[in-house]
């Protein structure tokens, strides 16, 4: 049954409550959207500090993707940019830390140069 003019339809009562409570918080926001096993990760996910995890993933996965594909140049190129654009925000957020962000995205260069090899024409 649709609502007409100048009726509201009713909110489920997940968003009644966040209605009731003001503004909803981003975390209520995607946790709506997410099954009981992901708000569980969630949960913890909120807890973790920095972004020295995503950094570290991003050059697992990168070093994967230079022993799979070193020929994809183009996904070498993003995946050092993202590295670097992750790299800078984490530095952004840490002003004791600027100084050091050129020496680490170089030595993150130079490390993933060593362990790319291009194949031979």
């Amino acid at each position: 049954m649709s609502a007409g003019a100048g009726e509201a339809m009713a909110a489920p009562a997940s968003h009644r409550r966040v209605r009731r409570t003001g503004k909803p918080s981003p975390r209520n926001f995607y946790r709506l959207a997410l099954s009981q096993a992901e708000q569980l990760e969630l949960s913890r996910a909120e807890n973790v500090e920095g972004l020295d995890d995503e950094i570290a993933l991003l050059r697992v996965r990168l070093k994967m993707a230079i022993q799979e594909r070193p020929e994809d140049l183009d996904l070498l190129v993003k995946g050092i940019g993202l590295l670097v654009r992750a790299v800078a925000t984490r530095y952004r957020l840490s002003p004791k830390a600027r100084g050091d962000l050129a020496d680490n995205i170089a030595a993150t260069l130079n490390s993933l140069s060593e362990q790319m090899v291009l194949p031979a024409e």
